[in-house]
């Protein structure tokens, strides 16, 4: 990420947008008790999640954010790994939930959040829920991520692209610059 998209990710400006939109992507689902959190950056999203839940493992590919987060959440209900998303060691079937948050479009290109897809199914406990949220592009967006990754989702055909990796019951919804999602591994 740039600078200043690191600046935004860890200020109280979206600190405050994550409590907006949290309890939306949540809403009406039971995670369970041992929840992944791909790419949750510095952490505002797992301060959120982790009273939530049992056990929060959290998969991070910057370095250095996954130190940090680490580091500060010792002791706590949390795990961190330095991790790519794409090609994680988890064993398959471990999680009652997974969970992404503004972090899809970070992925360098489709084929690799197609992968990423695939590993989170994989995962992922028969009937396990996978939500999240990501951003509408628009100049602001896009600007934002000068000199940074940008690879947008198409909100139109994310519901396909996650039953193409492997679930069912996908649900995409727009609301404002952003669209939450929801899915299902299929049950045994």
């Amino acid at each position: 990420m740039n600078r200043l998209h690191h600046w935004l990710c860890r200020s109280a400006v979206w600190r405050r947008a994550v409590e907006h939109h949290l309890p939306w992507v949540l809403a009406d689902l039971d995670l369970g008790k041992n929840v992944l959190e791909v790419g949750p950056g510095p952490g505002i999203t797992t301060d959120l999640l982790r009273p939530r839940v049992g056990h929060l493992t959290c998969v991070e590919a910057d370095g250095p954010l996954a130190a940090a987060l680490s580091r500060r959440l010792t002791g706590t209900n949390v795990h961190v790994l330095h991790q790519d998303a794409t090609a994680m060691t988890l064993p398959a079937g471990t999680f009652d939930a997974a969970v992404c948050f503004t972090m899809l479009h970070h992925v360098p290109s489709p084929a690799l959040q197609d992968r990423l897809l695939v590993e989170v199914a994989r995962v992922l406990r028969p009937g396990g829920i996978f939500a999240g949220l990501d951003s509408l592009v628009s100049p602001a967006f896009r600007l934002l991520h000068l000199f940074d990754t940008l690879t947008p989702i198409d909100p139109r055909t994310f519901g396909a692209r996650l039953e193409a990796s492997g679930f069912v019951d996908a649900h995409v919804e727009v609301r404002e610059s952003r669209f939450r999602f929801r899915a299902r591994r299929p049950p045994v």
